[in-house]
């Protein structure tokens, strides 16, 4: 950002016009290199806290963007200090998070010792009274009344039932304590689990949780496929209409996702305007869902602009791609990716040929 900086203080002093074409060269791909290590920061954001890491990750792409429309210092110099702000507050709130995790799982560990430690008491006091009945019974051995042996004994039974009923009852008291307290923080680890998995703007699974599915259905052996999900022509609407109608648009397309799959499809955000399906089928059938997808999720959405409502057409690129035995996730990815792609070029070629 400084070398930027310092290029357009010396741009607008007046250099050489010999040195001009190699400092807007330098200056070019100092400015790509800028925006891809925002884009790569958002990116390990995600990894290292999927929970808050969205949030980051689609700020900073935000900030981005800005950078594509015209630099001027004033210009850099806000993004800058935005860049700055948005990771300080990243990271205080992600510390914030696993500081609020590990407590939670140091309060479960405290709830386990005192419930241990209120049995090892319970039982101590018991062996002492156990000890007792114990000693009585030894000492009635020496007795030679018969009605005064019959009368120890019964009240060294009578005290022996007693201290094992309590003995049980405290037991059962201790353990159904636990249970709760343990059924209580199993629920707030799911919790927390479930909200990890999501991604925070479509509220579908993210990326990370995707991918752990596909490596199970890797793991099972069984046919699948992935189908990578890509809206054409997305940054234009960026550009056009602001970030909050493009996160308006993704929001409703992940809604019409969802409506358009099955129950046993996975479908998630791979990133920006990027989904991803897993069908767990053969690539026979799935080209049918995805055929009938496509006629689903493309069309017009309504979104509130400045002046009230207003339909934007957004169609949608698919690529299409069934696991192959011994393939890894990675290669399957790219076999879909590339066929997007490829669905994507004939789209274009369709489209430019009905304009003629």
């Amino acid at each position: 950002m400084i070398s930027l900086k310092k290029y357009l203080d010396s741009a607008s002093s007046g250099s050489s016009e010999r040195q001009e074409p190699d400092k807007r060269d330098i200056f070019s791909v100092a400015l790509g290199a800028y925006s891809s290590a925002l884009q790569e920061m958002g990116n390990c954001s995600v990894e290292a806290c999927p929970s808050l890491g969205n949030g980051l990750q689609q700020s900073l792409g935000s900030l981005n963007a800005t950078l594509e429309v015209g630099v001027s210092r004033e210009k850099l110099a806000l993004t800058e200090k935005a860049v700055q702000e948005q990771l300080q507050g990243w990271g205080k709130r992600t510390s914030e998070h696993y500081k609020q995790k590990s407590d939670e799982v140091k309060e479960l560990l405290i709830v386990m010792a005192r419930t241990a430690e209120s049995v090892g008491a319970r039982d101590q006091r018991c062996a002492g009274q156990f000890s007792e009945v114990t000693a009585r019974l030894t000492a009635i051995a020496s007795l030679e009344d018969i009605t005064e042996i019959r009368a120890s004994i019964e009240s060294s039974a009578a005290e022996l039932r007693t201290s094992i009923e309590r003995m049980t009852v405290e037991g059962k008291a201790a353990i159904d304590r636990l249970r709760e307290q343990v059924s209580t923080y199993q629920a707030k680890l799911e919790l927390a689990e479930e909200i990890a998995s999501r991604d925070a703007l479509t509220g579908l699974r993210n990326r990370l949780c995707v991918e752990s599915q596909i490596e199970r259905q890797m793991v099972a052996g069984v046919p699948f496929c992935v189908a990578v999900v890509d809206i054409d022509r997305f940054k234009n609407v960026n550009d056009e209409y602001g970030h909050l109608i493009g996160d308006e648009i993704l929001k409703q397309f992940a809604t019409e996702l969802v409506s358009a799959c099955r129950s046993t499809d996975v479908v998630g955000r791979w990133g920006g305007d990027e989904f991803i399906i897993l069908l767990d089928c053969s690539h026979a059938e799935a080209s049918a869902q995805i055929e009938r997808l496509k006629k689903w999720v493309c069309g017009n959405y309504t979104v509130q602009g400045r002046s009230g409502p207003m339909k934007l057409k957004m169609n949608a690129s698919i690529g299409l791609a069934e696991y192959v035995s011994e393939e890894t996730m990675k290669e399957l990815l790219a076999r879909a990716d590339a066929t997007m792609y490829q669905d994507k070029a004939a789209s274009r070629s369709t489209s430019v040929n009905s304009r003629r």
